[in-house]
């Protein structure tokens, strides 16, 4: 019989059409029991009797439940971009609703952001926008020329999709102080020597983001730029999210407990610490983890160490083996030098730090690789759970390495949609192109995968993520790797208990079952029964997490 302690709260029962689980032992359901914010009971509703007097919730009798989607790889900034103009080349939704269309020329670009300037009040403000992506324009890049059509006196700042690089124009070169004697690698340049405008990856774009008092970041951990990332995470069935690159100033501290501790803040959110690249910000960070674990609470999660150790393969700022870029580009840039990161990986490993690294070239991934190995051998340490975040170029054997080595990893999905026409024919190449994201060899390989949007780079969306790891077509609808998909099942694993594991939180999120959190994504569809071709049209209703329901008004 029921312990007293377990029927001393009240117990709601959620009666729905069908509750998928995620839990092998018990997949399917028609009710769940919530008592304090946790599962209490899965089955039936005559299963339930046995736990006492309880509130029957009918609300979802004709919906479709499953654990609550996670989100393993995003970024609060999310929320705080919509703040400023959208120029990306695919049409985007905003957490207001309102569909910006793409822009698919740089003409187009100048032409949006002229409409912004003109709204401007302060002729000294700087004009921000983000989500450029000049790969879609051929050959040709972004340069000084076109944003100073926009203004000649205002400093313009157009961040890429990528996060990795930037476009200015000549004011915000000089209110920056970047000119043809800047020596910083990533600094762009025109034929005569003077910086083109486009500044590849951070040590480059650092001058511009001090200017502009990092504005980008701090308009994401603004209180209405958190309140507006997990407005988009509840339109996208998303009860736990990461913040995958984090200073965790006190500033930044203090207003995420305030916004995300806030009983209306419908989704859990678990932190990342900002890439350590120097022995001393290594300790630093060590020492900053330490202190705000003590903070950790049921919504706000200080757990993660993030590296980077590589760019962009579609700002051809990615480090790739031999035979290097197929259109011949130059190899690209470490973010964190090889002869630093293994040092660094060693002090955080041997301090028990949960690492996340970001690799997207296959030579980032054989150097993190050697670095964990290396850390390993030195202090063994089981169930460590590291993780490759991205990892798209990695091929067989690296999976394989992965798997003997314990490693997890976060295969950006998106990217095979999105970008995975350019990899076809400019970036990779047909054949490496066809392996990217590789879900299968992951699968085959048995190493743990989990699968993500990169959010704000792609869209906020775990149910297009899963779509896009089970279909692998293009943009332009080419299937882009057949070998390398997967089922819908495993899919829907993939964005659930997948992710759940790679954040060390499968024993509390990623499946229905007894114990864990009440954290439920409620759908119209059921994703099982739709064909594979329409699993992105699966329609959200909104969510529950710890047992309150959070219904996503779409309109």
């Amino acid at each position: 019989m029921p312990g007293a302690e377990a029927r001393a709260a009240q117990t709601t029962v959620f009666r729905a059409k069908k509750i998928v689980t995620m839990n092998p032992t018990q997949p399917e359901a028609t009710c769940v029991a919530v008592r304090d914010g946790r599962i209490l009971a899965v089955g039936t509703e005559a299963e339930m009797d046995g736990w006492g007097p309880h509130v029957v919730d009918s609300r979802f009798g004709d919906k479709v439940l499953m654990p609550g989607l996670v989100e393993g790889h995003s970024h609060l900034m999310e929320g705080g971009f919509w703040k400023f103009a959208y120029v990306g080349y695919h049409d985007r939704r905003g957490p207001d609703g309102r569909v910006w269309t793409g822009l698919r020329s740089f003409d187009a670009v100048v032409t949006r952001l002229s409409e912004f300037e003109r709204e401007m009040q302060d002729p000294s403000e700087p004009l921000l926008a983000w989500g450029l992506d000049p790969i879609f324009f051929g050959e040709q890049r972004m340069t000084t020329r076109e944003l100073d059509r926009v203004s000649a006196t205002r400093p313009v700042a157009v961040l890429h999709a990528s996060i990795h690089l930037l476009n200015v124009n000549t004011a915000m070169l000089r209110k920056a102080g970047i000119d043809r004697h800047t020596d910083v690698e990533g600094v762009a340049r025109h034929p005569d020597g003077s910086p083109s405008g486009e500044l590849q990856e951070f040590a480059a774009m650092f001058p511009v983001m001090r200017a502009i008092g990092n504005a980008f970041k701090t308009a994401g951990m603004s209180d209405d730029g958190l309140w507006r990332f997990g407005r988009v995470a509840q339109l996208a069935g998303v009860t736990t999210a990461t913040d995958m690159l984090n200073d965790w100033t006190e500033e930044a501290v203090e207003g995420m407990a305030r916004v995300i501790g806030h009983e209306d803040f419908p989704v859990r959110i678990v932190s990342a610490y900002r890439s350590l690249d120097a022995p001393t910000e290594t300790e630093q960070g060590l020492r900053r983890l330490g202190e705000l674990r003590r903070l950790n609470t049921g919504k706000l999660r200080f757990s993660l160490v993030k590296l980077v150790v590589d760019g962009s393969i579609q700002g051809f700022t990615a480090r790739l083996r031999w035979p290097g870029y197929y259109d011949g580009h130059p190899n690209g840039i470490w973010v964190v030098p090889p002869n630093e990161l293994a040092g660094i990986v060693e002090r955080l490993h041997g301090a028990g730090a949960h690492l996340h690294v970001h690799t997207n070239g296959d030579e980032a991934t054989e150097v993190a690789l050697d670095a964990i190995e290396a850390a390993l051998a030195r202090h063994p340490r089981p169930d460590h759970r590291h993780t490759l975040q991205h990892c798209q170029m990695a091929d067989a054997a690296q999976f394989r390495r992965m798997a003997k080595l314990g490693v997890c990893v976060n295969l950006f999905a998106n990217h095979v949609f999105y970008w995975g026409d350019a990899h076809y024919t400019q970036t990779m190449g047909p054949d490496r192109a066809n392996r990217m994201d590789a879900c299968g060899t992951a699968l085959r390989c048995g190493v743990p995968f989990a699968i993500h949007s990169d959010a704000p780079i792609t869209p906020l969306g775990p149910l297009f993520t899963a779509w896009c790891a089970v279909n692998r077509r293009t943009a332009s609808g080419r299937v882009l790797g057949a070998a390398e998909r997967i089922d819908v099942p495993r899919a829907l694993a993939a964005i659930t208990l997948g992710a759940a594991y790679t954040l060390r939180m499968d024993h509390e999120i990623g499946s229905i079952e007894v114990g864990k959190r009440a954290d439920f994504c409620v759908l119209e569809d059921d994703p099982l029964a739709l064909s594979p071709e329409c699993l992105k049209e699966a329609r959200v209703w909104g969510t529950v997490m710890g047992g309150r329901s959070f219904e996503a008004s779409h309109g």
